[in-house]
């Protein structure tokens, strides 16, 4: 079910304070966007085959500013690359896994995604990503 690690989400104040100490490891900006049904700006910077991906809230409501008012900046989710996101979430759901997202809605990219509460992957929320056929005959 899970083909890699796809990147890891890292909740920032600001996108431009948080970038310029990232680019100081020699990492580099691969695409930015903007994400308005989860209130997100984001960044992904490529290490290896796997991603960063730094948020910065845009509104003050969005699921990334009540993470960094309870726990401060710091990883957010770790995100895992499926080839289909249906199948997963029903097998997920299946083991008795809590889903915060039942069905994929749409994320940076086109890609499909899904969230698993953290409550039961021991504290660490996780990210499902299908990608959009358009991107993944791209790459």
């Amino acid at each position: 079910m899970i083909q890699k690690i796809h990147h890891i989400g890292l909740a920032v104040r600001s996108l431009d304070e948080a970038l310029e100490a990232y680019l100081a490891l020699g990492l580099h900006v691969e695409g930015t966007a903007q994400i308005a049904e989860q209130s997100v700006k984001v960044a992904f910077l490529p290490v290896g085959e796997t991603h960063l991906e730094l948020l910065e809230p845009t509104s003050e409501s969005s699921p990334v500013a009540k993470f960094l008012a309870g726990r401060g900046e710091g990883m957010h989710h770790i995100c895992l690359a499926v080839s289909d996101i249906e199948a997963a979430l029903a097998e997920l759901k299946q083991q008795g896994l809590r889903l915060i997202d039942e069905k994929p809605r749409t994320g940076a990219g086109g890609a499909r995604i899904a969230f698993v509460h953290p409550s039961g992957m021991h504290g660490v929320l996780i990210e499902l990503h299908e990608e959009s056929p358009c991107r993944s005959k791209e790459a």
